[in-house]
């Protein structure tokens, strides 16, 4: 019974984390620290490169748990979801606001050891803030433009490349690395390809290929660096996070105007309540599982 819960728990963990990955404004790595795993998760991915025989197996097979939900979610989020954040984005946004405003007492609590006394510590926080905010003001900025449909060497370089910096912000708390790859031009192209791809068009592979390749060299090189922050300076990382969580609020909010038809950002006017307290009792769900899991172990 243990190994079917630890089962279901590591799916809705890895769905989560999709649903999150796929939408601008919203950090699959903040689902990860919201529910409780990402230390797990961190450690896994970089056990996967660099870990000894018996930790490389370990970390396969926590990372195919959390892949299959994973998949399974940005499979939803590209075929059908994708939809609804077109034509219900301000219910979506209200939903994620919801969402990050319980979630952020909850990981005060469950770190409140390395936070306590430690205020100097602050000065991480208010950059973790300004991070985040400042790479949703360039959203808007339209800094580059890159024509996928017929790439070459270069094109495959640049897809490559942002890739590789887009997943640092997706295992990131607070920032989304569908925000990067919005600022980078490529959030539309590739999810219509992965839409392609799912409706077997073949045609796209080469391309999700590269942009694949360029996910895994920026985990190899990136991953480590999270994981060396969380055990020698887990006080300042945490304020960090916190930071960059608080700033996302920001990044939901500006949302809107980051579609291919850009809508204007979220205001009181727009927001919705009700999706706003369905996002609160998400959280509370979510909460509530992790504390089951941990009373079974």
């Amino acid at each position: 019974m243990k190994k079917v819960k630890e089962y279901i728990v590591n799916f809705i963990n890895g769905f989560c984390m999709a649903l999150a990955d796929s939408v601008p404004g919203v950090s699959g790595g903040t689902i990860a620290f919201i529910l409780g795993f990402y230390d797990n998760f961190i450690g896994a991915l970089d056990d996967l490169f660099r870990g000894k025989v018996e930790e490389k197996k370990k970390a396969i097979i926590y990372l195919i748990k959390i892949g299959i939900g994973w998949i399974v979610g940005f499979a939803l989020s590209a075929t059908i979801l994708s939809t609804l954040f077109e034509t219900k984005i301000y219910s979506m946004s209200s939903l994620f606001i919801g969402f990050i405003l319980l979630a952020i007492p909850l990981v005060i609590k469950e770190e409140k050891e390395v936070l306590k006394g430690k205020y100097k510590n602050l000065v991480f926080l208010i950059l973790g803030i300004a991070l985040v905010v400042g790479i949703s003001l360039l959203t808007n900025l339209e800094v580059f433009s890159v024509d996928i449909t017929k790439p070459n060497i270069l094109t495959y370089i640049y897809i490559f490349a942002a890739a590789a910096i887009a997943i640092t912000a997706m295992v990131l708390p607070g920032i989304s690395g569908s925000t990067l790859l919005l600022i980078f031009g490529l959030y539309i192209p590739i999810m219509g390809y992965v839409k392609r791809f799912f409706s077997l068009d073949f045609s796209v592979i080469p391309v999700l290929i590269v942009f694949g390749l360029g996910i895994i060299f920026g985990i190899v090189f990136f991953v480590k660096i999270i994981r060396k922050c969380l055990s020698s300076y887990r006080s300042q990382t945490i304020y960090a996070i916190i930071g960059m969580m608080i700033g996302s609020f920001y990044a939901i909010i500006l949302g809107p105007t980051t579609l291919d038809v850009p809508l204007e950002m979220l205001t009181f006017k727009t927001f919705d309540i009700l999706f706003f307290v369905i996002g609160c009792v998400v959280i509370i769900g979510l909460e509530f599982i992790k504390k089951l899991m941990l009373t079974n172990e």
